[in-house]
Order: structure tokens, then C-alpha cells, then sequence
């Protein structure tokens, strides 16, 4: 009932909002006669705002249509190589006309970026693949909205997620490819590359793991502790619901992606709270940038999207509550998740020293049970002053914690472990 609740509380919103919006339009624009009075700076604010809070938030465009490369302005185009039900893999191709970048981008190394399922869309890695694209060609995992999932395709569990990352990798092409997992896949991309070494398939160059909770034991947080203290039947009576007929995926249980959002907002009320007064402040005052870097954030951070009931309870168990991984017991379709099984494909781990999500040492944990990867293949990074989303995005992600990546991935992708490099794909006209 709560889902169809939201739902009737959304579409009673709607009008609400559109009127506000427009309101708020009358009270700002300079041809109209009610944007001269007294307080109509503040009124249109208020309306603006009142706007914001009431609106649906849509799934983002990454919107990334260019980068430079050598300070030459190249092209991007989006394109999807493969679509499977819950997820489409995306390659961000790269073109230009000048002969020589085109040659320098044909030899960069190939990068997976595989994206969080865990309430907000890809598009939240928008940062962290537009700096990628200046050395690497790049694709990322764009996880489906489940409730736009007929029932006809089934459900979808953990070890779907698994087999979805190796059917990518593979496509890619795990002998001329890198991986770079963002916060929760850090655990189901472990377990993917673990079950391909353990079979005596080819593994990917490198594998960077940022922010994710390998061992959600060491320093809990508060999403942490909700996980592990939560017997697993509250879980499935609490927050599963079944989808609204309105949607595609009408009957499919999922976790819905409001409930996930309230979650992210009651973490950081006061902070939340703050930043929708700034913004009132900054459209009186007539900052423009303020007003846009506040919308931008939001209209990502507002954006979410419901997650499959089996693969978000499967996770609660296997990574927060039986810690499956770290204690050598997770079987995927009988197969034994064996991290020491890897010996050919390097490791780079990335905390945040203020990540309130993952706490402190639970991607390090990595480190030891990969004890087949030689210690000199194997580093770890600080970012110091980062939170959870600053290792991906931002300043310190421009600025500290990309050239670390860079780096690793161009040693390993220039020496990679194992056997000879393989001869690079042929190389086509005018795109990489």
C-alpha cells in the first residue's frame, strides 16, 4: 500500500508544482508587471523552491558531448553495445579529425566502469567518466529502473548481477580491459573476476576498487549498522512493495527508490535542510552559479530508481549480514567465490577519509584476500579530506584521486601481468 500511496501523493503533487513553477516564472520575468513589486525577488524564490520540493525527478542524461584530449576538443557519442533487461552496457566513442590525438586515443587503455545499483542512476558517475574519456576509452554499466521491468523478464538476483559484469567484461574483452568499481559493485565485481580466475579464464589487467564495503565489519557506519542490526525478515516485510499498475513493471517486487532517498536525505537532514535555504538566499540575491550548481546536484542527487527485491535482499544477507565474502563461504551457482584464485590482474583500492557510507578499511580488506596477486601488484589510496562521493566526483576526484588511477591503469596496461599483451584491436577511421 505505501508504493500506491506515494504514487497518489505524487500525482496530487503535480499540478502543484507545475503551477509553482510558473508562478514563480511571473514573479522573475522582467517583461512581467507583478516582477517589479517590493518582494517579488522572494516570492519568485519561494515559488521556485516550493517548485524543487514537489516536483518528479527524471533519470538524468550524462549529456557528455565532448572532452579534450591534448587541447583538442573531441567529440563523444553514446552508444550501447549490449542491452540486457536490467541493464544496458553504454561506450562513451570518441571522434575526431586530427590524425595525431586519433592515434594516441587508438592506444589508450579500455576501462569498465561499473556503476552502483543501490537507488540512484549511472548518470551520478557523470564526473567520474568525463575525466576518464581524456585517457581511456570508456564504458559503464547503466543499471535499469526495475519498476520499467515487465515481470516477463524475471527476477533478478546478486548472481544475475555477477553473470551481467562477466558477460560485459568478456564482450569488452577481459584480456585488453581494466575495471573500476564505484561502491557497492565492488563486492559482485570481486566475486565476477574471482569466479573467471577460479575457471582459467583470461581476467581483467587491473581491477580499482573505490568506496565499497569488501568488509562492512571494519568501522560501520550508519548504513552499515542498519544492515547488520535488521533481522533479514524485517527487511522483506518492511520495505519490499510491489510496483504500481502505472509502470511497465506492475507486480514486480522491488525496493522502491523513494524509500532509498528518504534514507540519504534522514543521514543528512540538517545539512539538506541548509542547502535548500542557501538556494532561496542565492535566487534573491540573483547568483546564477550558486542557483545552478544547487539544481544540477539535485536533479542527480533526487533522481532515483527502484532496485529488484531479490538481488537488494541478497545483497542485506550475503554482504551485511553473513559477510559471505570475507569469510570464504559465498557459492554462486555452486561455484565457490575464491578472491585468492586471482594472480593475474593488478589491485588499486580507494577510500575516502570522511566516506560516511563505506566505512574505513572495508575496501583495503581487498587486499588480503587477494593473496594470489603479488604484493608489488597490489596499492591502496587515501583520499584525504574526501567523503564517499568526492572519491568520484569533484575536486579532489579531479584532482587526487584521477591521476592515481591514471597512473595505475597506464602501468599495467603498458606492462600487464601474466603472460604478453595481446595485439590491440584494428583500428577504425576516425573514432576510439
Amino acid at each position: 500500500m505505501l508504493y500506491q500511496f506515494y504514487e497518489t501523493q505524487r500525482a496530487l503533487m503535480s499540478p502543484f508544482a507545475e503551477f509553482a513553477s510558473a508562478s514563480a516564472k511571473l514573479y522573475s520575468h522582467p517583461l512581467s508587471p507583478f516582477a517589479h513589486g517590493p518582494l517579488s525577488q522572494r516570492v519568485s524564490a519561494g515559488l521556485d523552491l516550493m517548485h524543487r520540493l514537489a516536483k518528479e525527478y527524471e533519470k538524468p542524461e550524462f549529456n557528455i558531448r565532448s572532452v579534450e584530449v591534448d587541447d583538442v576538443d573531441v567529440a563523444v557519442q553514446e552508444l550501447v553495445p549490449l542491452e540486457k533487461p536490467f541493464c544496458r552496457l553504454l561506450r562513451f566513442k570518441r571522434y575526431t579529425d586530427d590524425l595525431a590525438v586519433l592515434s594516441k586515443m587508438k592506444d589508450q587503455p579500455t576501462v569498465l566502469v561499473v556503476a552502483p545499483l543501490s537507488g540512484h542512476h549511472s548518470t551520478l558517475l557523470r564526473d567520474t567518466v568525463r575525466q576518464l574519456l581524456k585517457d581511456h576509452k570508456v564504458y559503464i554499466t547503466d543499471w535499469t529502473d526495475a519498476r520499467m521491468v515487465p515481470l516477463e523478464a524475471g527476477p533478478f538476483h546478486l548472481d544475475d548481477y555477477i553473470a551481467y559484469v562477466q558477460e560485459f567484461i568478456r564482450h569488452i574483452d577481459a584480456s585488453d580491459c581494466h575495471v573500476i568499481s564505484v561502491c557497492q559493485p565492488t563486492v559482485p565485481v570481486l566475486a565476477a573476476i574471482s569466479l573467471m580466475a577460479s575457471r582459467g579464464e583470461t581476467t581483467p589487467r587491473s581491477m580499482t576498487m573505490m568506496g565499497g564495503p569488501i568488509d562492512a565489519r571494519k568501522s560501520p557506519t550508519a548504513v552499515n549498522n542498519l544492515a547488520m542490526n535488521r533481522s533479514f525478515s524485517w527487511f522483506e516485510n518492511n520495505v519490499i512493495y510491489r510496483v504500481p499498475t502505472n509502470y511497465p513493471g506492475a507486480g514486480r517486487e522491488v525496493y522502491p527508490g523513494f524509500l532509498q532517498h528518504t534514507g540519504f536525505v534522514a543521514m543528512n537532514p540538517d545539512r539538506h535542510l541548509s542547502s535548500h535555504y542557501d538556494y532561496f538566499l542565492d535566487l534573491v540575491r540573483g547568483d546564477d552559479d550558486s542557483v545552478e550548481a544547487h539544481r544540477t546536484f539535485y536533479d542527480e542527487y533526487n533522481a532515483v530508481l527502484d532496485m529488484p527485491a531479490e538481488y537488494y535482499l541478497d545483497t542485506i544477507k550475503t554482504v551485511f549480514q553473513d559477510f559471505a565474502l570475507v569469510n570464504g563461504t559465498w557459492a554462486v551457482d555452486g561455484e565457490l567465490v575464491r578472491p585468492q584464485d586471482i594472480t593475474g590482474t593488478a589491485l588499486l583500492t580507494v577510500e575516502g577519509e570522511l566516506d560516511d557510507i563505506s566505512g574505513a578499511g572495508q575496501t583495503k580488506a581487498a587486499h588480503e584476500l587477494c593473496s594470489g596477486i603479488p604484493a608489488q601488484h597490489q596499492a591502496h589510496y587515501d583520499a584525504i579530506g574526501a567523503g564517499h562521493y568526492g572519491i568520484f566526483s569533484g575536486r579532489r576526484w579531479r584532482e587526487k584521486v584521477y591521476p592515481t588511477i591514471r597512473d595505475f591503469i597506464a602501468k599495467y596496461d603498458q606492462a600487464p601481468l601474466g603472460t604478453a599483451a595481446p595485439a590491440r584491436r584494428s583500428r577504425k577511421k576516425n573514432g576510439a
